[in-house]
C-alpha cells in the first residue's frame, strides 16, 4: 500500500493501490450496483410531502451520475475494445472513469454543505421570493454549476492529472480515493452532537423515561408527558435541544454509530461510495436540527415556514397538543415521531 508523497497531495487526498492484480472490473460493477439499489431505496423511502430544496435536487443529481457511471462500465464490459468518436475505450477506461468520478464527488462535501446551509436559512427567513417554477429553475441551475464546477477543477488540477496519467503504467490495478472533507465534515457533526449530548444529558434522559407509544390519525407516535407548570417554554433552547437529539438519534442512531467506528478506526472508505444519498439525508436532518436550534424563538410564528425532513418530523418534537382520547395523560403533550 502506497500514498501520494506530501508535493502531489493539494487536492487533499490519499492514494491506496494493491498489491496485487485484481479483477476490478467486476467489484467495481457490485460495488455501484449495489449504491445505486441503496439510492433507489432511500428515495423510496423518503417522505414526498416535503417542499423543494437544494438538497432534494442534488440527491436526485447524484442518483442519475451514479447511473450514468454504471452504464458507462456496462458498455465497457460488454465490448471490451471499441472505437467511438475517434476515441478508443478500453477495459481501463473504466478505472479512470471511476477515478475521476472519486475526485468529484471527494471535493463536493463543503460545497453542498455551504450551499444546503444558505438554502435553508433563506427558506427560513423567507429570503427567497420567487416562484415554485422560478425555484424549480435556480436549483436546477445551481446543482448543474457545482457539478460542472468541480468536474472542471478536478480535470484541471496539475497532481490529479498526474496521479491518473500514472495509474496508466499499473493498468491492471486501479487505486481508490479517499476524502479528507467527509472525514472533517462527519468529525465535526459527531464532536457537536457529543457536545450537545453531555450538555443536556439529564433532560435527554428524562425525556427517554417518560416517553411512551400510543396511536394518533393513524399513526404510531411517541410522546411524553410534562406539567404545563413545569416551566418547559419553546424559547428553553436547553430544553428544545433535547428534544432535537432525541428526534435525532430515534432515527439517525444507526448512522451515527457507524460515523463513530469509522472515525475511531479511521476506516478509509473510497469517494465514489461514501458520497451516497443517505450520508446527505443524514446532514440534511443535522442542519435543519440546527436552524431549528439557532432560531427557537421563531418557532411559533405562523409566517415562517419550518423546514421539512424527508425522514424526520422535527415539527412535532416541540408543538403542545392536547389530545381527547388520552384524557388520563397529564397534559399538555409534545409529540415525537421519529
Amino acid at each position: 500500500m502506497t500514498a501520494l508523497s506530501p508535493e502531489n497531495c493539494s487536492f487533499q487526498y490519499q492514494l491506496h493501490q494493491p498489491d496485487h492484480p485484481l479483477d476490478v472490473n467486476s467489484l467495481l460493477y457490485l460495488i455501484i450496483l449495489g449504491k445505486i439499489l441503496l439510492n433507489i431505496l432511500t428515495l423510496g423511502m423518503r417522505r414526498k410531502n416535503t417542499y423543494q430544496n437544494f438538497m432534494e435536487y442534488f440527491c436526485i443529481s447524484l442518483a442519475l451520475v451514479d447511473l450514468l457511471l454504471l452504464v458507462n462500465i456496462s458498455i465497457i464490459s460488454y465490448f471490451t475494445d471499441f472505437i467511438l468518436l475517434g476515441i478508443r475505450f478500453t477495459k481501463y477506461h473504466i478505472c479512470l472513469f471511476t477515478q475521476i468520478i472519486s475526485f468529484t464527488y471527494g471535493f463536493l462535501h463543503y460545497p453542498v454543505f455551504l450551499i444546503a446551509c444558505v438554502d435553508y436559512c433563506l427558506n427560513f427567513f423567507k429570503t427567497n421570493k420567487l416562484s415554485s417554477k422560478c425555484q424549480k429553475l435556480f436549483y436546477f441551475f445551481i446543482v448543474i454549476l457545482i457539478w460542472i464546477s468541480v468536474l472542471v477543477y478536478v480535470l484541471g488540477d496539475p497532481a490529479i492529472y498526474q496521479s491518473l496519467k500514472a495509474q496508466n503504467v499499473y493498468s491492471y490495478q486501479c487505486p481508490f480515493y479517499v476524502s479528507i472533507q467527509s472525514y472533517w465534515l462527519s468529525f465535526s457533526m459527531m464532536l457537536i452532537l457529543l457536545v450537545a449530548l453531555i450538555t443536556s444529558w439529564s433532560e435527554v434522559i428524562t425525556l427517554i423515561q417518560a416517553i411512551r407509544i400510543t396511536s394518533y390519525k393513524n399513526e404510531t407516535i411517541l410522546y411524553f408527558p410534562f406539567s404545563s407548570h413545569s416551566g418547559y417554554t419553546v424559547n428553553s433552547k436547553k430544553i428544545l435541544l433535547s428534544k432535537l437529539i432525541v428526534c435525532f438519534l430515534g432515527t439517525w442512531l444507526p448512522f451515527v454509530l457507524l460515523q463513530v467506528v469509522i472515525i475511531l478506526f479511521k476506516v478509509q472508505i473510497p469517494a465514489y461510495i461514501e458520497m451516497n444519498i443517505p450520508w446527505l439525508y443524514f446532514v440534511n436532518s443535522f442542519l435543519i436540527a440546527a436552524i431549528y436550534w439557532f432560531n427557537c424563538h421563531k418557532l411559533y410564528l405562523k409566517e415562517i415556514t419550518l423546514p421539512k425532513d424527508p425522514f424526520v418530523n422535527w415539527k412535532c418534537c416541540f408543538i403542545p397538543l392536547t389530545i381527547n382520547n388520552l384524557e388520563q395523560i397529564e397534559k399538555p403533550i409534545s409529540i415525537i415521531i421519529c
